[in-house]
């Protein structure tokens, strides 16, 4: 074999076996830098365009694009499949929605299609105000219901009945037995059979007058809380009032009250499955709420730690 042949051999096969000499623009590259992909869903109402030009689901899209964290899309309940269509879902890491007056018109079916990425970890979810009516986190708040009775009790399944609130948006008194709650029959033969009302998903009360609120927080640890004071007052806002009918949390983060006495729940995450659900209650479409720098840098830091 000639000499130069056999040197070209030689040094083909380091090249090949170590991959440090090929041309740059065929070494594959690690993508390092993946952006968190979000969807902000919005119901789009007339009413928004009181305290939003360009409604609220929008505005809160421009301020997270301007991070370089985030790849943020928009949507609205009249684009094509209502702006949920199944590609664009497998392609969003972290959905916040925001509904209010047309809950109804998306359907449980799609509802579960988006529980079912929460549960496989692709998809996390934070519902805004209003969106506690939402059909996700209805949705969201009935499985993480069906779980937690299934893990607490022997029952069998055929043994177990779910009862939905009287109608799909009630709102209950304040002296309602709170939801989910579970009856236990025991029969003579041994036979458990379990009724579990599940969640309103609501509250006894609501005030739109726009008065502040104050933030307490209590989990000023928490990556969803980082760089916020541990109090803080938000100049306008919806006064909701508890008890918040849904599932226990796995964490408050923080609460809001009001000077005539109420207060709230207003920052609540789940673990569901893989994937995590966020309750964040400040809001309302005629009043800023989003415009505020505080509010804005909780829903910044969700964004980032629940695609984590």
């Amino acid at each position: 074999m000639h000499p130069n042949r056999r040197q070209f051999l030689k040094n083909s096969s380091l090249v090949a076996a170590s991959g440090i000499l090929w041309p740059k623009s065929i070494i594959p590259i690690p993508d390092t830098a993946k952006k968190i992909r979000v969807l902000v869903w919005d119901e789009r109402s007339d009413t928004e365009k009181e305290a939003y030009d360009n409604f609220l689901g929008n505005y809160i899209a421009d301020q997270l694009k301007k991070q370089p964290e985030f790849s943020v899309n928009s949507a609205g309940l009249d684009d094509a499949d209502h702006g949920l269509p199944e590609n664009t879902l497998d392609n969003t890491d972290v959905l916040i929605w925001w509904g209010h007056t047309r809950q109804a018109e998306i359907t449980a079916e799609k509802g579960i299609s988006i529980i079912n990425r929460i549960k496989a970890g692709s998809l996390s979810l934070i519902a805004l105000h209003s969106a506690h009516w939402s059909t996700p986190f209805v949705q969201a708040m009935y499985e993480i219901t069906r779980r937690n009775v299934h893990s607490g009790s022997s029952a069998k399944e055929a043994d177990i009945r779910f009862i939905d609130p009287p109608s799909q948006y009630s709102v209950p008194k304040y002296d309602s037995r709170i939801t989910p709650y579970t009856v236990e029959r025991k029969f003579p033969d041994g036979q458990t059979k379990l009724e579990v009302h599940l969640p309103f998903c609501c509250f006894p009360a609501f005030r739109d007058d726009g008065k502040p609120s104050t933030v307490r927080v209590l989990e000023p640890a928490h990556p969803i809380m980082k760089g916020l004071p541990t109090g803080f007052q938000i100049p306008q806002t919806e006064m909701y009032d508890e008890p918040f009918h849904v599932p226990a949390p796995d964490q408050v983060l923080f609460e809001e009250c009001w000077a005539e006495g109420q207060w709230f729940r207003s920052g609540m995450l789940w673990k569901l499955g893989k994937g995590r659900v966020f309750y964040f209650r400040p809001g309302h479409e005629t009043f800023p709420v989003y415009k505020e720098e505080k509010v804005m840098q909780i829903l910044s830091n969700a964004a980032k730690w629940m695609a984590s």
